[in-house]
């Protein structure tokens, strides 16, 4: 039977930290990545070596723009989920606000092996950092859905709102026919 994750003060918390501790690595990985001498290799057949440094450069700096965004996603989301704990924001703000960005790009394999370890090992941690907010995302919108009584405007607004708009346009269609 699969465990369901539940997002707790102290869940959020210790995500929180982690994933401040991995964003700081993840700037000295990619910082040490960007002033890390060219490679001494020899260029391939019909290729020159200028052009291949300027590739994985780019490569690198993408996968370092990448990995930081989805390290920042993750950040947003405990830091939405820290203010509501906290008081400081309401459900439905929280639900309107506070949602992770579904499917994020994952990094490219071909990219990642030309990384160093350091780096590499970053942004793999980055993934399963995601992934894990992402289950905790999906438990407590499911939850939130569980929970939610139907048509109670003080807990739940937005479906009076859809109960509104159907006599709206049940109305409108009434006109018409």
């Amino acid at each position: 039977m699969p465990v369901t994750p539940s997002a707790n003060p102290r869940i959020i918390e210790a995500l929180y930290a982690e994933a401040l501790a991995l964003a700081d690595r993840a700037r000295d990985a990619f910082e040490a990545l960007r002033r890390q001498p060219a490679n001494d290799a020899a260029p391939p057949a019909g290729g020159s070596l200028d052009a291949n440094e300027d590739l994985a450069h780019v490569q690198a700096s993408c996968e370092a723009l990448r990995t930081t965004t989805r390290i920042m996603h993750c950040l947003a989301w405990l830091l939405n989920h820290r203010a509501w704990f906290a008081g400081e924001l309401t459900e439905l703000q929280l639900r309107r606000h506070g949602r992770l960005i579904a499917h994020f790009p994952a990094s490219d394999p071909a990219c990642i092996i030309h990384l160093t370890l350091a780096a590499q090992a970053v942004v793999h941690e980055s993934e399963r950092l995601y992934q894990r907010i992402t289950r905790l995302e999906q438990a407590w919108q499911r939850q939130g859905v569980a929970n939610a009584a139907p048509h109670d405007p003080l807990t739940n607004p937005l479906p009076m709102a859809l109960i509104h708009l159907r006599e709206r346009l049940g109305l409108a269609l009434a006109e018409a026919g």
